[in-house]
């Protein structure tokens, strides 16, 4: 079946743009929630396309296949970031209700974008510029100090589109094709931070707003691996003003649906090239947005009374937000990357067997090395204990642990 069937009841048909793991994940929580899900996916074995049965293949960039898909639902979403602008005003020209709003997506696509807007707001940011040419390179080195980190405006992630560089040689050809395309490099002094942490929220088009715990973002070379909810040792009035800014950043910005904020946590003392206001201003900056779930939010499908998939659902089709209250004191959500062994299956079950209480995601992806294959949540009381399952679990999966 390519077209969805609409549930009796005046229930909606929700369709996402986007067939990968995050439009998957939403298939449990539109069940349970009694509205339909279509997925515009980019082949027949997609993630999502294994899982929904209103699948049709189409590419993002094909503006007569998104309207073709649109024109079956009541609301459209988003798996990823990269529709282009062009194709989603035709979307709106077509009367396609589009959450989040084209107006609100660009801040997630430019980098450059939403640098500008969140300066204009005074939400804190590492100092940048943009950069069209090796002598601005230069120019913002001596201002802030090498090294400095040089960004891709568009199509970044993973520690894709990002490069730490000591000299404006090792960006020579990202300024090559920026120049070629009419973009600019967008630079950012490199913050010297204590740790990552994400605030996760949920918001309506009738403006309601709904915040899950901040936590802590663990990274290895670029990619997440590990997330702990809430984050440890937060003190309270920082978690009250990063979720005060990501609250913020959402109404500003119009944002609807999920919105992730990438934060880099600052020591007070130190905060090189920071400006902080005394003991009582902001210990953070924001490094990204996403709009829409986030590898940070997969810990609440088991951690919290609201998963962010159902949120989504909820969010786009305006209906009442659930509470993103914690299950138990901590979670822990451990990414499983894929290795050198692609057979998944016994070693699923091992993990399965072994903890019991470990609940195990994976994507329906081939294996690649270092590819994000899934995820494992565990709950309770000891947070060094559900980080030492959570790893293992993951590790097992990924093959680096065989027993």
């Amino acid at each position: 079946m390519t077209r969805p069937r609409r549930a009796p009841g005046g229930f909606p048909v929700v369709g996402i743009v986007g067939g990968g793991q995050l439009a998957r994940m939403c298939a449990g929580p539109a069940a349970e929630l009694g509205v339909t899900l279509s997925v515009l996916a980019e082949a027949e074995d997609s993630s999502a396309a294994l899982v929904v049965p209103s699948a049709p293949v189409g590419s993002h960039l094909d503006a007569d296949a998104v309207r073709r898909f649109a024109a079956d639902c009541d609301v459209v979403t988003f798996d990823h970031e990269h529709v282009p602008q062009e194709v989603l005003a035709l979307l709106v020209a077509d009367g396609v209700v589009v959450h989040p709003s084209p107006d609100a997506l660009r801040f997630a696509q430019d980098k450059l974008a939403m640098r500008e807007r969140l300066s204009a707001l005074g939400v804190p940011c590492p100092r940048w510029t943009r950069a069209d040419s090796a002598a601005d390179v230069e120019a913002f080195a001596a201002d802030v100090g090498w090294p400095v980190v040089a960004k891709t405006p568009r199509g970044g992630y993973d520690g894709k589109g990002v490069r730490v560089v000591s000299s404006a040689d090792e960006v020579a050809d990202w300024l090559e094709r920026a120049a070629e395309e009419g973009t600019g490099l967008l630079l950012e002094e490199k913050v010297p931070f204590r740790r990552e942490l994400a605030v996760l929220l949920a918001r309506s088009p009738s403006g309601q707003a709904a915040a899950w715990p901040v936590v802590e973002t663990v990274q290895t070379d670029g990619v997440c691996t590990e997330v702990l909810a809430p984050a440890p040792d937060l003190d309270d009035d920082l978690a009250g003003a990063a979720v005060g800014a990501g609250l913020r950043v959402a109404g500003e910005l119009g944002v609807t649906g999920v919105l992730a904020v990438e934060l880099f946590e600052l020591d007070r003392k130190s905060p090189r090239g920071v400006e902080l206001e005394g003991d009582d201003g902001p210990s953070f900056v924001v490094n990204e947005l996403a709009m829409r779930p986030h590898n940070s939010g997969h810990w609440s499908m088991d951690g919290a009374v609201t998963g962010q998939f159902e949120q989504h659902l909820r969010a786009v089709l305006d209906l009442p937000l659930g509470t993103p209250s914690p299950r138990a004191p901590w979670t822990v959500m451990g990414n499983v990357l894929g290795g050198d062994h692609p057979e998944l299956y016994s070693a699923y079950r091992h993990v399965m067997a072994r903890d019991p209480g470990a609940k195990v995601h994976l994507y329906g992806k081939g294996v690649r090395p270092g590819r994000k294959i899934g995820h494992v949540n565990v709950s309770g009381d000891d947070l060094a204990d559900l980080r030492r399952r959570a790893g293992h679990a993951a590790g097992y999966l990924e093959g680096a642990i065989t027993e």
